[in-house]
């Protein structure tokens, strides 16, 4: 664990010079999935010489919101994680495994995670979605994206279908409330529920204030 902790600085000073994304993807974004990969990893019984990096580097690169290739963000990113990691000579009987976890952590990508390793970053990465942080990134993206609130005739989806391209609620019902129903260790199901609890009870509050 020694050298892991020195390849640590490493990782950390890379991803903070390329996390430049949006709001919702900084430099917090990635710390708060190292921990929680961290976590998971010890509860769950993860390498941490292959988590650990997977998760610093699962964004070091990502197409914009709305890219035709966005789906493809993991694989790309997943390429400039081992180009990074043997510039600073990591172990490479590591990077099959780590290639894996960051192309399959993403959503989008739907690829499998096939590793107890590539499960803990999926789950960490699909955590941080949730829960308070979870509700605020939400917000930041849509923001961004000029999406309004809620829609003024059916605010939380009663009886429409889901547009989480022009409402920023109706992404809770496309995407964040399931996500729990995804997650791949027990620990992270437990986190997860919740989490998920907590987003509830902010959508009960919304729907009493408006």
């Amino acid at each position: 664990m020694d050298s892991l902790e020195v390849f640590e600085k490493q990782l950390l000073e890379f991803i903070s010079a390329e996390m430049v994304t949006d709001a919702a993807h900084d430099i917090n974004h990635v710390l708060r999935v190292v921990k929680t990969a961290k976590q998971l990893s010890k509860q769950e019984g993860g390498k941490a010489d292959i988590v650990v990096p997977a998760a610093y580097l699962h964004d070091c690169f990502t197409f914009p919101k709305g890219h035709s290739k966005r789906n493809q963000s993991s694989f790309f990113a997943a390429e400039k994680a081992i180009e990074f990691l043997n510039e600073i000579g990591y172990p490479n009987q590591y990077w099959q495994d780590i290639h894996h976890a960051i192309v399959a952590h993403s959503f989008s990508a739907n690829v499998k995670p096939m590793t107890i390793e590539a499960k803990i970053v999926q789950d960490a990465d699909r955590l941080d979605a949730l829960g308070a942080v979870g509700i605020v990134r939400c917000l930041q993206v849509s923001t961004a994206l000029g999406r309004t609130l809620y829609s003024t005739a059916d605010p939380f989806c009663t009886s429409r279908e889901p547009d989480d391209g022009t409402y920023t609620i109706d992404h809770f019902y496309t995407k964040l409330l399931k996500l729990a129903d995804t997650m791949q260790t027990h620990s992270a199901k437990e986190e997860a529920v919740k989490r998920t609890s907590f987003m509830q009870g902010y959508l009960d509050q919304l729907a009493n204030e408006v």
